[in-house]
């Protein structure tokens, strides 16, 4: 299998999972104040979860499509993961991958340009 069609695979899961937890979220978090900061962070990570999943759609088109996707992917786990994770337990222990992980997103769509 090309490495294209493994990253619009990956891109179809990512999008259904973003899907998924934001379903997830607006029931876990329908009666919560919605300046909640649990809820915030929840709400940015699935919003940059969809756009990302969206970019894994392009970086299948790109020239190098292993690359842009494996480091489109790491960002992803890092920021939209760390952000899930406080979001849902409270616990701020990841919160410093969500840095790296935002950078790891930025390489990504430059790495589209390759």
């Amino acid at each position: 299998m090309s490495a294209s069609a493994v990253v619009r695979r990956l891109a179809a899961l990512s999008g259904a999972s973003a899907v998924a937890a934001g379903a997830y979220g607006a029931h876990d978090f329908k009666n919560r104040d919605p300046d909640d900061y649990q809820m915030m962070l929840f709400e940015t990570a699935n919003k940059y979860h969809f756009y990302h999943s969206l970019a894994l759609l392009g970086a299948a088109h790109c020239g190098k499509p292993a690359v842009a996707g494996t480091v489109l992917i790491a960002g992803m786990g890092m920021f939209c993961g760390s952000l899930y994770h406080q979001a849902l337990t409270g616990d701020p222990g990841l919160r410093k991958m969500a840095p790296v992980g935002g950078v790891a997103m930025i390489v990504g769509w430059l790495a589209m340009v390759l």
